[in-house]
């Protein structure tokens, strides 16, 4: 006899490219009966339906997530309190909560406002595995296949809910960390959201040029490779700096003060300085694990 999935049912709010690949991974491991998904738009729900990566399309939020054993809230982060306040009346004793939010103290935050007593079936997570792709049709089961996923547990959190939460994940086939809420934003302003933000910003200064035409045909792949993650989705990415910015822009100013340091040496062609920056940033890259470059 085969045995049963470790997750009975699991309701997820955002079946997109992290809440989908979520179900069809579990899906995939054979560690889920049933899920349910909930959406903004009912093309994506109807096309999260027919790629089956969610059994039934959701009516009443209150109703799945009584006797849900997973909520997954894979929604940009600006939205995640009003997902909260709807479902916060409705959770099951045995509900677990988690969120693929790429920001975590606003979470947490607005977990303890709209959970109150039930913030302790709250597991925060953030997979680090987005692609610049979004959608039902850009979900996969191997997104997170030895891929990071870092949980920031709460003092209230039991054991236990940890544990099962961690679980989900490894399911996934996610290498799974833990880091504070406020350690992770800090790392993750420098890592992740200042990259993006640059790469926004570059693309967006060609793009505006008169001549942005004839700059885009001669890019090589060197500005492919810097600029791929300025195709990612607008709102989400919206929602990530504003609810990161003080870490944000915190390591906005030292890279101003990088590019400071390079400009100067530019002017007085001080070929050294520059040489020297180069070097040390070389040397660090190619230091970096090949394992961790995905």
């Amino acid at each position: 006899m085969a045995a049963s999935p470790e997750f009975g049912k699991v309701v997820v709010f955002g079946v997109g490219l992290i809440g989908g690949s979520f179900a069809l991974a579990l899906k995939a491991a054979g560690q889920v009966g049933e899920v349910v998904g909930f959406g903004r738009s009912v093309g994506t729900l109807t096309q999260a339906l027919q790629l089956g990566i969610i059994d039934r399309v959701g009516a009443n939020p209150g109703a799945e997530v009584a006797d849900a054993d997973i909520v997954l809230i894979a929604s940009p982060v600006g939205r995640m309190p009003e997902i909260m306040a709807r479902i916060a009346p409705y959770i099951g004793e045995q509900t677990l909560v988690t969120d693929g939010g790429s920001t975590k103290e606003d979470v947490v935050a607005a977990a303890r406002e709209h959970f109150g007593a039930r913030v302790a079936q709250f597991v925060p997570a953030h997979p680090i595995a987005g692609a610049e792709n979004s959608g039902a049709a850009a979900a996969r089961a191997d997104l997170y296949r030895e891929k990071k996923v870092v949980l920031t547990p709460l003092p209230e959190n039991v054991v236990l809910n940890v544990a099962r939460v961690r679980s989900a994940w490894e399911w996934c086939g996610a290498q799974v960390h833990e880091l504070s809420p406020s350690e992770h934003d800090g790392v993750f302003a420098a890592v992740s959201h200042l990259p993006h933000l640059l790469s926004f910003a570059l693309v967006h200064d060609l793009a505006v040029r008169d001549n942005s035409d004839v700059l885009f045909r001669f890019a090589a792949s060197g500005f492919r490779d810097f600029t791929r993650i300025a195709a990612s989705h607008p709102e989400m990415w919206r929602d990530i700096c504003l609810a990161n910015r003080v870490a944000l822009l915190a390591e906005l100013d030292r890279y101003c003060i990088e590019l400071d340091v390079l400009r100067g040496a530019l002017l007085s062609g001080d070929g050294a300085t520059l040489e020297k920056v180069f070097d040390v940033a070389r040397a660090a890259r190619r230091s970096w694990p090949a394992g961790q470059v995905k």
